[in-house]
């Protein structure tokens, strides 16, 4: 019944929606962006959601950015040079590069943000992913000062950053937003308040006017940026939206310009009635359920096998989701030209029977199931989207091993903390989508000394080992089959329960112009603008 009216209420309102696009009194330059949520923390160090990337790539800019199309384009840094050990980079900053308030934007404001991200007092979740600078592991476990950090100031206008050893992905590393610079004195005066909007400093195309939970983020143009003639946009809102179906009605009326993920059970009335605004294209980001595997039975790798072996990922992906997922039965996503096809889970020929009886085989083998323990499994996960369709199907799925299954639901932003503190759980959806278009990126999730992103808090020796010597390794082939054999492990322990792999379908207004789809689904606002 609810899902016949909300249909009646599109009928009704499609051509209101039509209106409302070509309106002329909508041409202000204004990018009314629905969100997936609220953010957790403007703070580049606390932050660690696709949420927060959004807000904080349009208020800091890094060393190097992404255009709109996704691809690497030179940011603060105006050109650089790398050493023939290819471990010594030097970046020259542009002379115009401004802070908000007017200052300049130096290698010191460089430097301080990297030490404050390492810094352990910080506790950044994040830090992991730049501990290809020189030290900086040791740094972020208090065993060096952060003077000892591979990062330095030659002059205001030159930084240069050490690695530990050559890493072929490290420019994609400083596009991302645990690489911007951050304004010190504003830190210092105002402490964890920095990120107020009274009080924060941004070198960013945008600077924050407004930030009202469940309300909005109001953005609007830095004026101080150096490329700022170029930015139309005199203003970004983000609104939080967590229920698709709400941001598709609202979508529709003209009130928000676009939105991240077009509700799957009206992917097809979308088509229909507006095919101009859908826009389906891959992305790197792989869909997960994460075992804590601190506690039994999910601490035995065959009970995550077994849970793992039953789930019908055809069913999930295009009953479920639409079409809008493809099944999975990799860790890293397809589509990563320098990875190649990734490892599969050694039983994906097995035929679904086959599957489910080799499950419950595991399963009498560790103690549960027939004859044996009880086992019961609480699925974690946010209430967005279709994940209670997803964890209410999985269940289903589970019920031939005699898993008795209760769900769980919360607020994103609830739902995101339970994933940052891990406090104990049985299942939880998580989900990654790349900062950089490396397999690295995916499997350092599953590193031991990753605390802040290994939801699973799975620790193997081997699977470390191989993740290091693919770190150290310069021959590109001979580092793919490295990660390859790192992922095949991987599959094999099953710390995470591999599901779907994401298509991105957004919704974007023809009024908005300079939208291009690309596979990190990346979309500054300094190359958006508003047609009459």
């Amino acid at each position: 019944m609810r899902r016949c009216g909300f249909r009646h209420a599109f009928r009704l309102i499609i051509a209101g929606a039509l209106l409302a696009f070509a309106s002329p009194a909508d041409a202000e330059m204004i990018w009314r962006r629905g969100a997936l949520g609220d953010p957790g923390s403007l703070d580049p160090h606390k932050a660690t959601t696709l949420i927060e990337s959004n807000v904080l790539g349009e208020l800091f800019e890094g060393l190097l950015s992404r255009d709109a199309k996704g691809a690497l384009v030179p940011g603060v840094a105006e050109s650089w040079s790398v050493d023939a050990e290819g471990r010594a980079y030097v970046f020259q900053l542009r002379p115009d590069a401004r802070w908000s308030n007017g200052d300049p934007v130096t290698a010191d404001d460089f430097v301080f943000a990297f030490r404050r991200l390492m810094a352990p007092a910080t506790g950044a979740p994040y830090a992991d992913i730049l501990y290809t600078l020189k030290n900086a592991e040791k740094v972020s476990k208090g065993e060096l000062p952060p003077e000892a950090l591979g990062a330095r100031a030659l002059s205001d206008g030159r930084l240069e950053l050490t690695l530990e050893q050559p890493t072929p992905y490290f420019l994609e590393q400083l596009a991302h937003f645990t690489a911007k610079p951050l304004h010190r004195k504003s830190i210092e005066a105002f402490g964890a308040d920095f990120v107020h909007p009274e009080h924060l400093v941004t070198n960013g195309a945008f600077t924050l006017k407004k930030f009202v939970p469940n309300d909005s983020i109001v953005l609007v143009k830095n004026h101080t940026y150096y490329d700022a003639d170029k930015v139309v946009l005199e203003r970004e809102e983000f609104i939080p939206l967590e229920d698709r179906s709400a941001a598709l009605r609202r979508f529709m009326a003209g009130e928000i310009d676009s939105y991240d993920e077009v509700p799957v059970e009206e992917i097809g009335f979308v088509r229909q009635h507006l095919p101009g605004a859908l826009r389906l294209s891959p992305s790197l980001g792989g869909y997960y359920y994460a075992f804590d595997t601190r506690r039994a039975p999910f601490d035995d790798v065959r009970v995550r096998q077994a849970l793992s072996m039953a789930v019908d990922r055809d069913f999930l992906a295009n009953r479920i989701w639409g079409g809008a997922m493809a099944p999975s039965l990799s860790f890293v996503p397809p589509g990563i030209a320098s990875y190649g096809a990734p490892a599969e889970v050694a039983w994906g020929g097995m035929s679904l029977a086959d599957r489910r009886d080799e499950a419950r085989r595991l399963l009498v083998e560790a103690g549960y199931g027939e004859g044996g323990k009880p086992i019961e499994v609480e699925i974690r996960f946010n209430n967005s989207g279709s994940h209670r369709a997803t964890a209410v199907a999985i269940a289903d799925m589970l019920k031939p091993l005699g898993v008795k299954t209760r769900i769980l639901g919360s607020d994103a932003a609830t739902h995101y903390a339970l994933l940052r503190e891990k406090p104990p759980f049985d299942v939880a959806r998580t989900s990654w989508f790349a900062d950089y278009p490396d397999a690295q990126n995916f499997l350092f999730l599953a590193e031991s000394g990753n605390a802040g992103l290994n939801v699973t808090s799975f620790a193997n020796p081997a699977y470390d080992a191989l993740m290091h010597e693919a770190a150290a390794e310069r021959d590109q082939a001979k580092r793919s089959a490295i990660l390859h054999e790192a992922e095949a492990l991987l599959l094999r322990e099953a710390p995470y329960l591999v599901l779907m792999s994401y298509r991105s379908s957004d919704l974007i207004s023809p009024r908005l112009r300079g939208w291009e789809p690309n596979a990190l689904d990346v979309h500054p606002g300094r190359y958006i603008s508003i047609a009459p």
